[in-house]
């Protein structure tokens, strides 16, 4: 059943193409309705999961030749992110109900890129998963190209080009890895029992993990990443940073890390005090949570702000999947929901709640508009989602950071300095934002706009409360989703892990 997230959400964008030209309304319900039925699907499998068990759902011969098939399976890792791309799909549909121009077309990429993302975190075998994840692209360029802002062409440009270059870089990991098991399979499961040499794996693990470690925003290749989320229309930055991002930290855990667990073990020299890969990417994503901090702390756009907070949070998901220990990676899984969650809700509220009725994203001129007392609910709004996103206890973000924190601890002591840093200045560009954006007591500047601002509409508010609401529900009884993300980590699938340099 839960395969049919994928196929309702191809046939919904299929759907789309056949709607008169000119039915705004009736593409924005085909699409409400169909991601409704993809979250439905999503629920129902989440909660009828057996605890620790590989759920298969389909498993077919598809190249014989080959020995690549049509395998899809979950578990409570793949569950969790299924779960979260449900409820992106459906607030970023109700958060792009004023899409007026090509509506069909524009929901129709969107439906194609939610169908490729399910794919990607359902796919057991590793040439489906490559493809999906090639899918993914190509909506996602021509959501920025076509309905984007600022630079669109530039930053659509760009994100598709840093995007290839990593699926290239994975696509000669998974074909050397598939020669070096015998050219007979091409499972998940099956290439991860293959005892690969330790120079092998050695030289395959960093190849790998980069190429995914690119879509994640890994410093120091995360540019495309605020270019990107900039240009983008407010459904599509929601998409990026909410499942998009994710993929790549998947793929980090799910196929790097997974197959090629001796990769990460200790090298036979140092450098710069760096003995292991496991060293070089917990310190480059100790780099990104601090600089993307750092930047976002003297951002003069507002939805820059938003851009750089997602690379410094996804400084944080790299960092925990680097600390080889239970929690840090359960924080890091845990961390991979509930960014998306707040991203989603943060660039809802730059994008489609400010800039949308003001036409502009500088803070400076943000601030004389009196945004408090004009568009309240979006102050209201931005005010939990950052808290939330600080790590306010009662909100899924303090979970996820405590318990990278604490992971961190155990395994790099030193560094969770420097992460304690990542966090504070995080308080304050969220601060910062916040009071220019909305209750700066600045009289001089520009004058106020001659159009009255519209209010927020029923479908924003109805977003904005879905995701609030998630947030807080995880925020106060987390057991919910590390109820199953802890057994998948004891799975088969991880024992290479395990007998490697698990901690």
């Amino acid at each position: 059943m839960l395969a049919w997230t994928i196929y309702i959400s191809f046939l919904g964008a299929a759907a789309m193409l056949l709607l008169p030209k000119g039915s705004v309304l009736s593409a924005r319900i085909l699409a409400l309705l169909t991601a409704v039925a993809g979250f439905a699907l999503a629920l129902t499998s989440f909660l009828e999961h057996r605890t620790g068990e590989m759920q298969t759902i389909t498993r077919v011969s598809w190249i014989p030749s080959l020995g690549i098939k049509y395998y899809l399976a979950a578990d409570g890792i793949s569950l969790t992110l299924i779960l979260l791309t449900g409820i992106i799909a459906i607030t970023g549909i109700l958060f792009s109900w004023n899409i007026e121009e090509r509506t069909s077309e524009f929901f129709a990429f969107y439906l194609l890129l939610i169908g490729a993302v399910y794919g990607v975190f359902l796919s057991y075998d590793l040439f489906l998963l490559f493809v999906f994840y090639e899918i993914v692209i190509i909506p996602k360029y021509f959501l920025i190209a076509i309905w984007g802002s600022t630079r669109r062409e530039y930053g659509a440009m760009k994100l598709a080009i840093y995007s290839f270059v990593g699926s290239a870089m994975v696509l000669i990991g998974l074909v050397a890895t598939y020669v070096a098991a015998g050219s007979k399979t091409t499972s998940l499961s099956a290439l991860a029992s293959f005892p690969y040499s330790h120079h092998f794996q050695m030289v395959a693990f960093p190849l790998v993990f980069i190429g995914f470690a690119i879509l994640a925003g890994m410093w120091p290749l995360h540019t495309w990443a605020p270019t990107g989320h900039v240009a983008a229309p407010t459904a599509a930055s929601m998409l990026l940073a909410g499942v998009v991002m994710k993929l790549g930290a998947y793929g980090c855990l799910r196929v790097a890390m997974t197959l090629f667990p001796l990769g990460l073990g200790p090298w036979s020299f140092h450098v710069l005090g760096l003995g292991s890969w496991r060293d070089v990417f917990a310190m480059l994503a100790v780099i990104g949570i601090v600089y993307g901090a750092l930047v976002a702390l003297v951002q003069k756009d507002f939805k820059f702000v938003i851009g750089y907070s997602s690379v410094s949070h996804m400084g944080f998901i790299l960092l925990g999947l680097m600390t080889l220990n239970q929690i840090g990676i359960s924080g890091a899984i845990m961390q991979m929901f509930s960014h998306g969650i707040l991203a989603g809700l943060l660039f809802a509220v730059v994008g489609r709640m400010v800039y949308a009725r003001t036409h502009t994203r500088e803070l400076a001129l943000l601030g004389p508009m009196n945004l408090n007392k004009v568009i309240p609910f979006a102050a209201v709004t931005f005010i939990l989602a950052g808290m939330a996103s600080m790590g306010l206890p009662g909100f899924s973000g303090f979970v996820a950071e405590l318990m990278i924190l604490l992971g961190v601890w155990h395994a790099y002591p030193l560094l969770a300095i420097f992460v304690g840093l990542g966090i504070v200045i995080g308080v304050v560009y969220i601060w910062r934002a916040m009071q220019k954006a909305f209750f700066s007591d600045v009289h001089t500047g520009p004058p106020k706009p001659h159009e009255p601002i519209p209010p927020i509409s029923l479908p924003e508010r109805l977003g904005a409360i879905i995701l609030i609401g998630t947030s807080v529900l995880v925020g106060i009884y987390p057991q919910m989703l590390l109820n199953i993300i802890m057994p998948a980590l004891n799975s088969p699938l991880f024992e290479g892990l395990r007998k490697g340099s698990w901690q």
